[in-house]
């Protein structure tokens, strides 16, 4: 116990990193625009590292009654209570109040990690999903794993495909999969390094349930770049992201079986590459439509900010002082 608060306490010495003035400026003028007064209060978080908060998803391939017993000691609790249309009880993911990060475990060959530390938002394109054991799942842009093994967590899909196109992210998600996954079910796990935009018609209806987790510009991240260079062309190139969301969209519609579902994901507020996609998405496609998850939202307001004044089928986590939540874009289709 003495020795994660040392950890925790020399990881807040590493959190204070240099905000990139270039990358703020260009947020300022869009952020504005799109969020009006919301943005200057979560500015004010994605800036602050310091008062950042961190989930722990527990891994039930090795459950520890010792470690959820020291996070309720330290002020922990479940993450999500409210009554959701979709909650498993073997995922378990705990939370605390105030800021810190708990210590994160190190990789070791032949040994499962007992959690995985990630902001909680990123389990609501999970939850959105509604993953039942024995359906046939895409991870479409998986790395670096954390949404593949929450999956993991709620159910046992027929057959599981990740798929990163990235070398280096690829490796980093087959690390994480190994690290959380027991030997039967890894064996049942395919990951491939396939061209996202091109898994459509590779593997055309092949799935219940597809995650699109797309590659978009990274709020939180990008805020911190250290080089000005790639922050620069970084901000220039964000304009082709949303294009390349839409092919990546499109293909994952094409492997959808009819009937199935797909939940939509990013990281960022911008509108361009969210709800501005799926609009284009469902006016172009005439075989899907959207899935309300406004319920989804309702059950979990008392945990999470989400901005107001959105379509039904769509949310988004907002960070803000004491829920640093987010940024999070869910939205979920079915196709007909």
């Amino acid at each position: 116990f003495l020795l994660s608060l040392k950890l925790e306490n020399k990881t807040k010495g590493k959190l204070q990193k240099k905000i990139c003035q270039v990358v703020l400026d260009h947020f300022e003028k869009q952020y504005m625009v799109e969020l009006g007064d919301t943005w200057t209060s979560v500015r004010d978080v994605l800036t602050y590292p310091l008062c950042w908060q961190y989930a722990i998803l527990m891994n039930k391939f090795s459950p520890s009654t010792e470690l959820e017993s020291t996070l309720r000691e330290k002020g922990c609790h479940p993450a999500f209570q409210g009554p959701l249309p979709y909650l498993p009880a073997s995922l378990k993911c705990f939370v605390r109040r105030t800021p810190g990060r708990f210590p994160a475990q190190k990789h070791q060959a032949g040994k499962l990690k007992e959690y995985y530390l990630l902001n909680a938002a990123s389990l609501l394109p999970v939850l959105a999903l509604e993953v039942k054991d024995g359906e046939d799942v895409l991870d479409l842009c998986a790395a670096p794993g954390g949404k593949s093994v929450a999956l993991l967590q709620c159910a046992y899909p027929g057959d599981f495909h990740c798929n990163e196109y990235d070398e280096l992210r690829s490796r980093w998600l087959k690390q994480t999969i190994e690290s959380f996954i027991p030997d039967p079910l890894i064996n049942l796990i395919t990951v491939s390094k396939l061209d996202g935009r091109q898994i459509g018609d590779l593997k055309s209806e092949s799935y219940d349930k597809v995650l699109v987790d797309a590659p978009c510009s990274n709020d939180r991240s990008w805020l911190f770049s250290s080089d000005i260079q790639q922050a620069t062309l970084r901000l220039i190139q964000r304009k082709e992201l949303s294009c390349l969301q839409f092919q990546l969209l499109r293909s994952a519609i094409k492997a959808l079986r009819p009937g199935g579902s797909l939940v939509y994901s990013t990281c960022t507020l911008s509108k361009a590459e969210n709800s501005d996609v799926i609009n284009l998405i469902l006016h172009s496609c005439s075989n899907v439509m959207p899935v309300d998850i406004s319920e989804m939202a309702r059950a979990l307001s008392q945990e999470f900010t989400f901005l107001t004044g959105t379509q039904q089928h769509e949310l988004l986590v907002l960070p803000e002082k004491g829920r640093t939540w987010g940024p999070m874009y869910v939205a979920k289709l079915k196709k007909i």
